[in-house]
């Protein structure tokens, strides 16, 4: 068998859930040719794991379509205030609000704090996790199964029950599942559960609320490069992150909030209970 082909310098990072500016290179957040076209004008969005990544990059394209911003992040407060500036440079408000959304009062404070300072919520993008590898299935401790499910899923369940009394006809939440939900991980066994629920969660919460005009869909994204690869894989699985997908490399996180702005945007009107696959073309059942 061909060595996988090398896509990345090999790095690590020794604490979770990265930083993003020690990534090299640095990832995309920010497409050049995007230009918004006042898709979400007069909106707030709040998004859990605002201050990099995937989350960074939809913090900027929601600024550019002209919703105001409310990030949240757990402790990475030099990429969050780098988020929050280059969402402001876009001409609307950003607000980080820092916490762990596996708090189930953190997630009250973050409702309550939006709706103080914003008067409204219009979109809530669930987008946090945490993943842990684990080459031996009977090693995964309940006490980590359980921390990764308060991350990755009951912070959806805790920040939609009290955002649910502020979101209007029109509004829309927007889960983050994984192209692991429909193929599975072995060293992942935990976190793919947990994105397996999502899309349970989604498919579930979207005939719950459809009635109250409520849409509810979700983004299943490939390999990525954000910064929980570098602080959970070592330095050679990184060196060939996203070389099994049939473009060969990973995504850039620019290439997956478009998807984010589709499903929150009045384009998305006729769509809920859906699950966007930006992966790199892997075909997925559903």
């Amino acid at each position: 068998m061909s060595e996988p082909k090398r896509t990345l310098p090999p790095q690590h990072q020794n604490t979770q859930p990265g930083r993003q500016g020690e990534m090299q290179p640095q990832p995309r957040s920010d497409a050049e040719q995007y230009r918004g076209s006042g898709k979400l004008q007069g909106k707030v969005a709040i998004i859990t794991g605002g201050d990099s990544g995937i989350g960074r990059s939809v913090a900027i394209s929601f600024a550019k379509e002209g919703a105001d911003v409310v990030i949240v992040y757990l402790e990475e407060t030099e990429d969050a205030h780098h988020t929050r500036d280059r969402v402001v440079a876009q001409g609307v408000r950003c607000l980080p609000l820092k916490g762990d959304v596996g708090s189930e009062t953190f997630c009250r404070e973050v409702v309550e704090t939006t709706v103080r300072e914003f008067g409204q919520i219009d979109v809530l993008v669930n987008n946090a996790a945490e993943q842990h590898p684990c080459e031996d299935f009977t090693e995964l401790s309940r006490e980590q199964l359980e921390r990764t499910f308060r991350t990755n899923l009951f912070s959806m369940f805790d920040i939609v029950r009290n955002a649910l009394p502020h979101l209007k006809e029109g509004a829309c939440i927007i889960n983050t599942t994984s192209v692991t939900a429909y193929r599975g991980n072995p060293h992942l066994v935990d976190y793919s559960a947990t994105k397996g629920a999502i899309v349970a969660f989604t498919r579930s919460l979207s005939l719950a609320l459809i009635e109250r005009g409520i849409r509810v869909n979700a983004v299943a994204p490939g390999p990525i490069w954000t910064p929980l690869i570098p602080a959970t894989f070592d330095e050679d699985h990184v060196a060939h992150f996203g070389s099994n997908v049939p473009m060969k490399r990973p995504g850039q996180p620019d290439e997956v909030s478009p998807s984010y702005v589709f499903l929150a945007s009045a384009d998305a009107s006729y769509i809920s209970g859906q699950v966007l696959h930006p992966n790199g073309g892997e075909p997925v059942n559903g």
